[in-house]
């Protein structure tokens, strides 16, 4: 016993650690831990696995395609088309309008759909009302958090807590069961943002924002046989253009960019800087952009125009190669240049500098394109890509199922809740009738992000090994002493806590499915109903507000132009006020009196039932 319990805390040590380097992706650390827990035989082959097949997670990548399809057919961009009415209430009165829909949205969609889907329409409206982004989308990623708290499909987060509830035979979580204190905090939430966003986030300018501390484009240029500019330094092109020369590659080799260095004919050079003098190297003679060698076709008589498109988190492109992406063959368009903010991405490798087509794309990648008009509006159903409202490109009116979309989510809901079927035939059924209908592009089905269902599934596993091995019931034991100090609500508390600091380097999810075996065992160690630790480690997988690393947090980390400690002037005020109504409400609305259908530490059972108080 004592052994498995040291393999299990092991096996969660590395798994933060290695979340918290990214350097694996995160789902080849998710197939490992599952492989781990099975080799080691901490778990058998069928319960490590056990959690792929699990209902809940083939009803998440139901909801996961639904949800993409209520993005494709415009059911956000319609109801968010009159959002530039608000402006005339104030700064204020907007963001509460704004909040408020989204959340609204938020409340059944996943939140990173909803923040990718409203993103453009927010832009433009807060445009259009003068006020500016750095004040309304970090308020826009928030309400898309908090909306998740109110129902149970308001995230994956509850869906997973719901099914591991149901294993343990405390039964799962009621569909309006955490509204009772999901929508006071969720409003509480929003109008802390509403009294505080204007007041701490900064009004920050393009130009304060696309300097050296801010967003650092780079594009790549060649210098052709017998090109004006051979001999000329590198501190003159500089000079001449605007930008830094990132890196230099002479005859395959890449070189130091010192000042006493000169052109010659074929080098490669990588230049970075500003956005707006990013355009400067192509129309300076002499000097041949990367792109323009990928599509010399629409370098001239072609008119082109401008946008900016974000690498999404649940992109396919993730991880790929710029070379490998496509972007003129298969997209139509070219890349001119590049932008990734260091302080929430990998930093791009010196390997990689050398050519911008053997750069990786990571999630929050900001890219600039350029090509016809129409080829740019095809983008916008590119599900990989969420193009910006900038520069010259203005998306054009869609055709809309917006109308069939949502009866077809809402019935599947519906019937799945009630329990006329199945959750995972519902919701399998309703990603059918969607693609059948024309709601949803069949392509985009599997488009979703599957390192979420492998997270869950291999999340899952790891709760059933801490459960099974007794470290669950080591730790909650160590948590059960605080009460002592403080009584069940600093137990509650601690619990909370830690699973918001986990969230930052793992997921919501996952930080809910480690924590949650210790809160179970220290519920049964206190003589605790151990519903009131599970509701309030579920609810708050939902408060991490402190960094830019949660998904819906790093589409709008760019966009609106935010530095890192951005996030903590509101985001930790949040937090706080949000742990400390949860401490205050959850005990109220799940009262923590002792019930004889706690599950015993170490001994989770299938069959019980847990009926309620």
């Amino acid at each position: 016993m004592l052994t498995d319990i040291s393999l299990v805390l092991a096996i969660v040590l590395a798994t933060i650690v290695l979340f918290s380097l990214e350097r694996i992706p995160l789902e080849v650390t998710s197939l490992a831990v599952v492989c781990l827990l099975g080799v080691t035989g901490v778990l058998t082959p069928a319960e490590a696995f056990a959690g792929f097949s699990n209902e809940t997670v083939i009803f998440i990548f139901a909801l996961l395609a639904m949800t993409e399809g209520l993005a494709s057919a415009g059911v956000m961009h319609r109801a968010g088309s009159w959002l530039s009415h608000l402006g005339r209430l104030g700064p204020r009165g907007f963001l509460l309008g704004v909040m408020l829909l989204v959340a609204a949205f938020s409340s059944v969609v996943s939140n990173t759909v909803t923040t990718a889907a409203f993103l453009p329409v927010v832009l433009r409206a807060a445009k259009a009302a003068r006020l500016r982004r750095s004040w309304v989308l970090m308020p826009l990623a928030f309400a898309s958090m908090l909306g998740g708290m109110g129902f149970l499909y308001g995230t994956s987060t509850n869906l997973v807590v719901s099914a591991r509830l149901d294993d343990l035979g405390l039964g799962p979580i009621g569909l309006v069961e955490l509204t009772p204190a999901g929508v006071p905090i969720a409003l509480l939430g929003i109008a802390l943002v509403v009294l505080l966003a204007p007041r701490v986030l900064p009004a920050r300018t393009g130009a304060e924002t696309e300097g050296a501390r801010g967003r650092h484009f780079v594009t790549e240029v060649l210098v052709p046989e017998g090109s004006r500019l051979i001999g000329k330094g590198l501190v003159w092109l500089e000079r001449r253009v605007g930008l830094e020369v990132v890196s230099l590659t002479r005859a395959g080799a890449r070189g130091a960019p010192g000042p006493d260095v000169r052109l010659a004919a074929g080098d490669r050079l990588l230049l970075g800087g500003r956005r707006r003098d990013i355009l400067r190297p192509g129309q300076l003679r002499g000097l041949v952009t990367a792109h323009d060698l990928e599509s010399p076709t629409a370098r001239r008589g072609t008119e082109s125009v401008l946008a900016e498109a974000i690498v999404q988190p649940t992109s396919g492109v993730s991880g790929v190669r710029v070379g490998d992406v496509g972007f003129s063959r298969r997209l139509g368009v070219r890349l001119l240049a590049l932008h990734r903010h260091p302080s929430i991405q990998r930093p791009l490798q010196s390997r990689e500098l050398g050519s911008l087509r053997s750069v990786r794309l990571e999630p929050g990648d900001a890219l600039l394109l350029c090509g016809p008009r129409e080829r740019l509006h095809a983008l916008m159903d590119e599900p990989s890509l969420l193009l910006m409202p900038d520069l010259d490109f203005l998306p054009l009116p869609r055709r809309s199922r917006a109308l069939l979309a949502s009866l077809i989510f809402v019935t599947a809901l519906v019937v799945g809740s009630t329990g006329v079927v199945s959750l995972s035939l519902a919701g399998v059924a309703g990603v059918l009738l969607m693609v059948l209908t024309g709601c949803l592009d069949a392509k985009l089905v599997f488009r979703i992000d599957w390192r979420v269902v492998l997270l869950i599934g291999s999340m899952m596993a790891l709760g059933l090994a801490m459960e099974k091995s007794g470290a669950g019931q080591l730790l909650g034991g160590f948590a059960s002493g605080l009460a002592e100090v403080g009584g069940p609500r600093l137990v509650l508390l601690c619990l909370m806590l830690l699973t918001v600091v986990l969230s930052i380097p793992m997921s919501n999810q996952a930080a809910a499915l480690v924590v949650l075996p210790v809160g179970i065992s220290a519920a049964a160690g206190l003589g605790v109903d151990p519903r009131s630790f599970a509701m309030g480690i579920a609810l708050a997988a939902s408060c991490s507000f402190l960094t830019p690393l949660e998904p819906s947090c790093m589409l709008v980390f760019g966009p609106g132009r935010y530095r890192f400690s951005d996030f903590l002037r509101l985001g930790g005020p949040l937090t706080a006020l949000m742990l400390a109504t949860l401490v205050v409400l959850v005990p109220w609305v799940w009262p923590m009196d002792a019930h004889p259908a706690a599950v015993p530490l170490g001994q989770p059972s299938r069959n019980a039932r847990y009926t309620g108080p």
